[in-house]
């Protein structure tokens, strides 16, 4: 092997016997340098007719960071060789193995041909389901790396605690190549902005500043009473998604009932039937569906259209963010949405006012409901913060 500096993430991919390895770290911790250098210099050259898929969420963000990085060291050390780089594949031939550059936005690669290892770099961009089908065509071993900006993902739920899972923590101490200036500007975090240093500074879990909802999870108590239920309709991509709310003090409990695409609103009139629901109570549902709003109404269900004005979308998360906010344990996919529903930042990485329009089925659910049932005397009080 050729004398190359390393430091512990490439020793940790070399000690595991595990199938799946995850790195974790603070920035400038060597993460995706050190996975590079122990596939080019390490694994490559014990293995050959090997196919190594490297990817990342989107393209833009792949060519700019990991394939960069992978072709600079490449040049580095003398083993770049223009006959061996498939440009317009984005493949390259090294020591008989084929290495893939994918993104999770070309569809057709991801569910193309089969692969002996995968290596995602920030895998927490993925959604479960990108992550699902990567592994159902990876036979060896996989490779995980990521800043922890986060407090749930379902990398800390549903890999980290598989048997055939090796976890490691980096930071930037665990880089002995960092410029001193670096370590500085990092350090500088404990002082001016503490989620950032415990996230990118220390390599521990966090909540992303854009995330909007903070909430727990708690089974709704005897003494909480029905505000009303929400509906947001979907069919072939988006699922319908029907959540009960209730209120007692401070707090809202949102339980999901529905999270299912391909219904019909006969299919809802009949899954409407099975929840034992009172036909009084009412249903806030999507105003820009009025046919599907009187159908359900013919079945005989008290469904309304929300009220829609300007701002209507901020007035409704102003209203569920003045609670307390707890969600039932079986709601799996609307805790998932608030897991993942975050506010929009520029380019800069200023946060925006609106909210990314993704992972929100059941949470436009629920703001049909409380938007329509609570006052929302303080509209405002509340934005990014």
């Amino acid at each position: 092997m050729a004398t190359i500096q390393t430091n512990k993430v490439f020793n940790h991919l070399i000690q595991s016997d595990k199938r799946i390895i995850v790195e974790q770290g603070g920035t400038r911790s060597g993460k995706t340098y050190n996975i590079l250098l122990w596939l080019i210099f390490y694994y490559t050259e014990r293995n050959t007719a090997k196919t190594i898929t490297i990817c990342r969420k989107s393209f833009p963000s792949l060519r700019a960071s990991v394939m960069r990085d992978f072709f600079d060291i490449l040049r580095e050390h003398d083993l770049y060789r223009e006959d061996f780089h498939n440009k317009s594949s984005h493949e390259y031939h090294l020591n008989g193995n084929l290495i893939e550059f994918i993104s999770l936005d070309q569809p057709q690669k991801i569910r193309g041909r089969k692969r002996n290892l995968l290596y995602i770099n920030e895998a927490n961009e993925l959604f479960y389901e990108d992550w699902q089908q990567l592994i159902f065509r990876t036979d060896g071993r996989i490779i995980l790396d990521y800043n922890p900006s986060e407090s749930f993902h379902w990398i800390y739920d549903r890999v980290i605690p598989r048997e055939d899972c090796d976890f490691y923590q980096t930071t930037y101490r665990d880089n002995p190549f960092l410029d001193e200036k670096i370590k500085q500007e990092i350090e500088r975090l404990q002082y001016t902005d503490e989620d950032y240093w415990r996230i990118y500074g220390l390599g521990e879990r966090g909540m992303s500043r854009a995330t909007i909802f903070q909430f727990g999870t708690s089974e709704i108590p005897q003494e909480a009473k029905l505000i009303s239920y929400g509906l947001d309709f979907g069919f072939t991509n988006d699922p319908s998604a029907i959540v009960a709310i209730y209120q007692h003090g401070d707090n809202l409990y949102l339980d999901e009932l529905l999270y299912r695409t391909g219904m019909t609103n006969r299919d809802l009139h009949h899954h409407l039937q099975s929840l034992g629901l009172d036909r009084r109570d009412e249903i806030f549902a999507d105003s820009a569906e009025p046919k599907s709003i009187e159908e359900l109404h013919r079945f005989g269900w008290n469904v309304k259209p929300t009220a829609k004005g300007q701002d209507s979308i901020n007035a409704g998360i102003d209203i569920l963010k003045r609670h307390k906010i707890f969600a039932t344990a079986r709601s799996s996919n609307l805790i998932k949405e608030l897991q993942n529903y975050k506010w929009t930042e520029d380019k800069n990485g200023n946060l925006l006012n609106k909210p990314i329009s993704v992972m929100n089925h059941a949470l436009d659910a629920a703001r049909y409901a409380v938007y329509n049932k609570l006052s929302k005397p303080n509209y405002g009080r509340y934005s990014i913060r």
